[in-house]
This record gives C-alpha cells, structure tokens and sequence, in this order.
C-alpha cells in the first residue's frame, strides 16, 4: 500500500518494531511518547489504527502519524521483502 506524499523509510533488518520507526524518523523523541502516540489510537499502519506498539513492520508498509505518512522500504539492491543483511 503506497501513500503519495509518504517519506521512505529504509530498513536494516527484514522487520521493525512501530515504536521503534517512530522514534527512528523522529515522529516521536522517545520510546515513552511513540507508546503514548500508539496505545492512544493516534498511528495507523496500511490504513488500519494500530494499537500494538510492538507490531513488526515490512516493507510495503505505510505507517501514518499527525498527518505525516512513512513508507517502509528495503534497503536498495536488496531482493523485494528482504533488508540488506547486516544493515
């Protein structure tokens, strides 16, 4: 699911954790406030409120948060659905 104006978010692993995106972007400045933002219904992922702040993203995902959308994405020469080992 891609979103037009969305920010690419480039993985160093195969998955990351929704809390930890947001504070990787700077959604959020620390752990306890991506907890705040996403137990409080205020994220969604691939158009669904995500309240789990633990949910593994891949990428494809589309993560949105105050009106600001990130895209998931594998780190470039990577096969589709697979981070650069190592990262």
């Amino acid at each position: 699911m891609s979103h037009p104006a969305a920010i690419p978010f480039e993985l160093r692993d195969e998955t990351i954790e929704l809390s930890q995106l947001l504070k990787a972007t700077g959604a959020c400045d620390t752990g306890g406030g991506a907890k705040h933002a996403v137990q409080g219904g205020e994220v969604t992922v691939n158009g669904r409120k995500e309240l789990r702040r633990g949910h593994k993203l891949r990428a494809g995902d589309v993560v949105v948060y105050r009106g600001k959308a990130y895209e998931v994405c594998a780190a470039p020469g990577s096969p589709p659905g697979v981070a650069r080992p190592g990262g």
